[in-house]
């Protein structure tokens, strides 16, 4: 399994008295492969999450394509993309990503629920234990903290057993030993399971886990690692 970004940007329209656009996004092209750890790192607004979201198949690229193995993302019709991502791609978002009126269970099993797939609940529980929210499954959204919202938002995406799985600043609202506790997770999940991970960090720990290590400046990738820091 391979994802692939063939020569895609992403430009914004801007009316400033003078229309112009603004690029985002410069193109370029990517290969997320399985069984491996990418991390993307660079400043607030260098444009890692717009990058993120159009590999994800949540915004579609100006120009370019999105390619999981055969599968042009988004030359999908709607319905068939939403139904092609709850199956094959995982997203943790920057931000709150829980559905109020739902409990912390219902809300890491609603991605199964909906296309009435076979809930994961045990392996749900397990990674609750795991994470330590085991105690929080029946509580609503808002008697959580940034952390524990943070730590279901995870779970929810491992528990839907995605080929790739994008993670937005997952260890932002995290302590030192959650954060080691999600990213070797994610870890685990990349290399044992030989899924593809994606993690857009602009912190340190991550970098340890990373198979390869992207750094993005002004909408455009300008260097690249491997594990031991060396040039690609």
């Amino acid at each position: 399994m391979i994802l692939k970004a063939d020569n895609i940007s992403k430009t914004f329209f801007r009316n400033t008295g003078s229309a112009n656009y603004f690029y985002a996004v410069s193109s370029m092209s990517l290969e997320v492969p399985s069984g491996s750890v990418t991390v993307l790192t660079g400043r607030s607004g260098s444009g890692k999450t717009t990058l993120l979201n159009m590999l994800a198949g949540i915004l579609e690229p100006t120009k370019g394509k999105v390619l999981l193995d055969d599968t042009d993302l988004y030359s999908l019709k709607d319905d068939e993309l939403s139904r092609f991502r709850n199956k094959r791609i995982g997203v943790v978002p920057q931000g709150r990503s829980a559905v109020d009126t739902l409990t912390v269970m219902e809300n890491i099993l609603l991605p199964a629920k909906l296309y009435e797939k076979t809930a994961p609940a045990e392996e749900a529980r397990q990674r609750m234990d795991d994470f330590e929210i085991d105690h929080l499954a029946d509580a609503m959204p808002r008697e959580l903290s940034g952390g524990e919202l943070r730590r279901m938002a995870i779970i929810r995406a491992l528990v839907q057993n995605p080929d790739v799985l994008f993670a937005d600043e997952p260890t932002g609202d995290l302590d030192d030993e959650n954060t080691e506790k999600v990213l070797s997770a994610l870890s685990s999940f990349a290399h044992d399971q030989k899924k593809a991970v994606f993690i857009v960090t602009h912190e340190n720990d991550a970098l340890k886990y990373a198979d390869r290590i992207f750094r993005m400046e002004k909408g455009q990738i300008d260097l690249q690692e491997n594990q031991s820091g060396e040039s690609v």
